[in-house]
């Protein structure tokens, strides 16, 4: 991602400068007709579709037409695709559906890949080819909905207008409908509650840093790690409404946090008469208080909140809440009642608005759903490829539509992988059988921009019209994803499908096993994260014959940043695999006291780990530095951008407090980037295999070490980090080939 555009963070003085305009959304010709926002989003002189184009295809885009054919009365999204050589046109039910269409003529068509994490566009011929016949598509489902609670910390709480304009374009292409949207809401709370008594410095203390942001949205902390300023406040306020401004455009929903009864502390001191419930901790850190949604003090408080949201964002159809997420406390307040008076408050605000709501954990119980108007919610399931026993979610929640939901990733681990084959068997089953209230997909990984070919797929399940061949599907977007047909391609991309994309959910798992040498230096380890896999889901050995075959791709396949990235993944995902059958075989040789095994062992280790940095290092996408400059670019003076960076690096590592990363959260977010592979991570071992070497030695037990002050030192130092890639992918990723196979190849099984 480029380093980020630092000038749409300046303009306006307040968030109160910020315009309330008409979000009406888009006429049905495509074309918009509202006057650009104060936030400065520009009104487009073309159709949505046709803008996204220019920026997705800057060669092609004149070649492309697009037409809006308004949807039939009962009918789903609809796409048709005709023409002829250098002149394409493209009909669909909104701009957002037109670019879906798109993408369809490309990856069938002309071979063409564009996903969130690398993209194939640049073989494409000078004048687009016509299909042979025209092209058509229907949605399966209403429902098309996109992003995690948890995104907008994991994948980048600092990320700029420049990356969700691309961001917004990916996800239209790939036919979604409904886009979460966090960032800029601590505004609204800003906003709201200076009219129940609090001032602006009591608020932006409550409020957190961005990046641990959607937890406070959650109701599950405040207050960390430093306040807020008022002009991040702000800037986040203008990114936020040009990205609900850009969807509209699109014919996509914004779908906005609801209020269900979040405050600020001392509330009921502040508001006489009100009447809150307290919510204990969440794993380590206080939770915020909750306000009875029975009273009248509750009413007055969500009028506020949505009038403020109204003016900020404009209106929308779609309010994610999730009343008493992870042990949330309900106190002596009936949960049925308390849902009502949510319910009646979203209502009284926008009479016929949708209450999104996660299916996560026990969550929602029957209480809830039981206790609203079924029809106007939406349960979107983080869990319907997690556990074998859920079977029936009409049973679950009562008849109340829900979507068929996957999170494949937790915290932003880099590991590849998805329960494809559960996908398959369960979504159209799910979908047409007797009875079914399923309406939709939730494509929910706690953070984006990962494991590209499970995105495409999860997205074409609600676009297929009958069952998924899954051996059919990798081998067609091992053409698409690279340019043309090569059988080591296919080749690579089907020992991917029957092991890191073949796993199911009969071990109670949707993700794979994060990597060790992100975890905190243990001989007995067996995850870097604590609620990670604490093995693999497959046989190491049988993944790393893929990188192999990627390395042999015809020589004309390898020059896209599709090519590139994928090659850094598996080369990533083996090297990382090598480590879990290593560091028991490194356990062995210290309980055994052989310390001239033990050194050879260690070496290895650090020499993997040294590997895995070099590799991840040659992509941009994979520098921690890079994310910590894109903290940095939103602070005002010097003093601010070293707590953004704090914010950010934190979340990755200790998470929060001492309390917190001892109570679990440490390393949540581990990941194998360019930064804290050879960084933090290498400081641990290292460290960590001296000690252990020296108490060899010695013949004494190995001194603890407080990792904690290790990392939080750390935190606040790491050092220079590179904030450009270095080195060769492709040389450094054959390198990995070579290593595995050759002194380290008999630690393969």
């Amino acid at each position: 991602m480029p380093l980020p555009r630092r000038t749409f963070l300046t303009g306006l003085a307040g968030t109160a400068g910020v315009a309330a305009v008409s979000c009406s959304g888009t006429p049905a010709d495509g074309v918009t007709t509202r006057t650009p926002t104060s936030g400065g989003a520009p009104a487009p002189s073309r159709t949505a579709a046709a803008e996204a184009v220019r920026r997705l295809l800057p060669r092609h885009w004149d070649q492309i037409e697009f037409r809006t054919a308004p949807k039939k009365a009962g009918a789903e999204d609809s796409f048709r695709v005709t023409g002829r050589r250098g002149r394409i046109t493209v009909t669909g039910s909104s701009p957002g559906t037109q670019l879906t269409g798109l993408r369809h003529y490309l990856k069938h068509v002309t071979h063409a890949n564009i996903t969130w994490a690398g993209s194939r566009t640049d073989h494409l011929p000078d004048r687009l080819p016509a299909p042979a016949a025209p092209l058509t598509g229907a949605a399966n489902t209403p429902h098309r909905f996109v992003l995690n609670d948890t995104n907008d910390g994991y994948t980048g709480a600092y990320a700029d207008w420049e990356y969700w304009e691309h961001e917004i374009d990916v996800l239209a292409l790939h036919g979604y409908n409904e886009v979460l949207v966090y960032a800029g809401a601590d505004a609204v709370y800003h906003r709201a509650f200076q009219e129940f008594g609090y001032t602006d410095a009591e608020l932006r203390a409550w409020i957190p840093g961005p990046a641990h942001q959607p937890w406070w949205l959650l109701q599950n902390m405040s207050s960390f790690p430093h306040p807020v300023s008022r002009q991040l406040i702000d800037a986040r306020a203008r990114l936020g409404r040009r990205i609900c401004d850009r969807l509209r455009d699109l014919g996509m929903t914004p779908v906005l946090p609801g209020w269900f009864g979040t405050v600020p502390p001392d509330f009921e001191k502040k508001n006489p008469g009100a009447r809150t419930v307290p919510q204990g901790d969440w794993v380590g850190f206080a939770r915020p208080d909750w306000l009875d949604p029975r009273t009248g003090h509750f009413a007055r408080v969500a009028a506020a909140f949505y009038r403020a949201q109204d003016a900020l964002y404009g209106p929308t159809t779609m309010y994610k809440m999730d009343l008493l997420h992870e042990g949330g406390k309900p106190g002596d307040v009936p949960v049925g009642d308390a849902a009502k008076g949510v319910e009646k408050a979203l209502r009284a605000a926008h009479p016929g608005a949708t209450w999104v709501i996660l299916g996560w954990q026990h969550n929602p119980p029957k209480a809830i759903t039981d206790a609203v108007d079924k029809e106007r919610m939406l349960v979107v399931d983080g869990l319907s490829d997690r556990f074998p026993h859920i079977t029936d979610r009409e049973s679950d929640w009562g008849s109340t539509p829900y979507t068929f939901g996957s999170i494949w990733n937790f915290g932003g681990h880099t590991t590849l992988g998805a329960n494809t084959p559960d996908w398959a068997a369960l979504y159209e089953k799910w979908r047409t059988r007797k009875g079914s209230t399923l309406r939709g997909i939730s494509l929910m990984p706690e953070a984006a921009d990962n494991n590209p070919a499970a995105f495409e797929l999860f997205s074409e399940l609600a676009w297929i019209d009958g069952d998924l061949d899954l051996k059919s599907w990798f081998k067609e977007w091992s053409t698409s994803r690279y340019g043309a047909a090569d059988p080591h391609a296919e080749a690579a991309w089907d020992i991917l499908r029957r092991r890191a994309y073949g796993t199911t959910r009969a071990d109670e798992w949707a993700e794979g096993a994060d990597g060790l040498f992100g975890a905190r230096p243990d001989l007995s380890a067996k995850s870097a994260a604590a609620w990670s896999p604490k093995k693999l889901r497959y046989e190491a050995a049988d993944f790393e014959p893929a990188l192999g075959e990627l390395l042999a791709v015809r020589p004309g396949l390898r020059d896209s940043s599709a090519y590139r990235r994928d090659l850094l993944d598996v080369a990533r995902q083996a090297l990382s695999n090598r480590g879990r059958v290593l560091l028991p075989r490194v356990k062995e040789a210290y309980d055994a006291g052989d310390a001239a095994r033990f050194d050879r062992l260690t070496r290895e280790w650090l020499t993997l780990m040294d590997l895995l940095e070099r590799l991840v290092a040659t992509d941009s996408a994979q520098l921690l530095g890079r994310w910590v400059a894109d903290a940095r670019a939103w602070g005002a003076d010097a003093a601010e951008r070293d707590r953004l960076a704090y914010d950010q690096l934190s979340l990755l590592t200790v998470w929060g407090t001492r309390s917190g990363a001892d109570a679990g959260l440490r390393d949540y977010a581990n990941r194998e980037w360019a930064g804290l592979v050879g960084g933090l991570y290498r400081l641990r071992w290292e460290r960590y295999f001296k000690e252990l070497r020296a108490a060899l030695a010695e013949g004494r037990a190995p001194e603890k070490t407080d990792w904690f002050a290790v990392e939080e030192a750390w935190i606040k130092d790491p050092g220079r980090l590179a904030t450009r890639p270095k080195g060769n992918t492709y040389k450094i990723a054959a390198k990995v080939r070579d290593h595995l196979e050759g002194r380290g190849g008999h630690l393969r099984r």
